[in-house]
């Protein structure tokens, strides 16, 4: 006996919390003002490798802003991959299943629409983490990738260092110009 089909989802039920107000059973991606793909080919997986990265307890996000010229520059394109170490076939299922209903729930709010974005579950904290942990954790890599860049210190310190060395390179030639003139004589 088949089942009924599902009702349009402007005919679906408003569910009432608690507090007197009413939320819709739809899915907050569809209510939000900016749309989510996902990404399905191999380059785009590619190239949001080779961008930023920011490492959590339960996932790795990959983040890359898209270029203007390429297309759907306004939406937010998510991927999502567990390798093999993840487990079997239903292990792998599983965590691509909590990563998705993850970037459902937060990357409306956080993610900027140009941007690609690809969540890789790790082994052993994917499938076994907390809910409200991998949340926490892809709100603070979120933060993380679209925090403005500190000045990187290194670069100063190099600055600072080349010059140094520059005084110090003369010095040592001329020492080893002394030495040499020294064992000459």
């Amino acid at each position: 006996m088949p089942m009924p089909p599902l009702p349009p989802a402007a005919d679906r039920q408003v569910v009432s919390s608690g507090s007197g107000t009413a939320a819709s059973a739809i899915s907050a991606c569809a209510s939000a003002e900016v749309a989510m793909e996902t990404l399905k080919n191999r380059p785009d997986f590619l190239r949001a490798a080779s961008a930023r990265r920011q490492g959590a307890a339960g996932f790795l996000l990959q983040a890359r802003r898209r270029a203007p010229e390429e297309t759907g520059s306004a939406v937010i394109r998510v991927g999502y991959t567990c390798s093999k170490k993840i487990g079997n076939a239903v292990a792998r299922n599983r965590a691509k299943r909590r990563l998705r209903a993850l970037a459902r729930e937060i990357m409306p709010g956080l993610a900027k629409s140009g941007w690609d974005y690809v969540l890789v579950g790790r082994p052993n904290a994917t499938v076994s983490r907390d809910f409200a942990d991998l949340r926490r954790d892809l709100h603070e890599a979120l933060t993380r990738i679209h925090a403005p860049k500190k000045p990187d210190s290194r670069a100063a310190d190099s600055a600072r260092g080349d010059s140094a060395k520059g005084n110090s390179s003369q010095r040592s030639s001329t020492q080893s110009d002394g030495a040499r003139e020294g064992s000459r004589a």
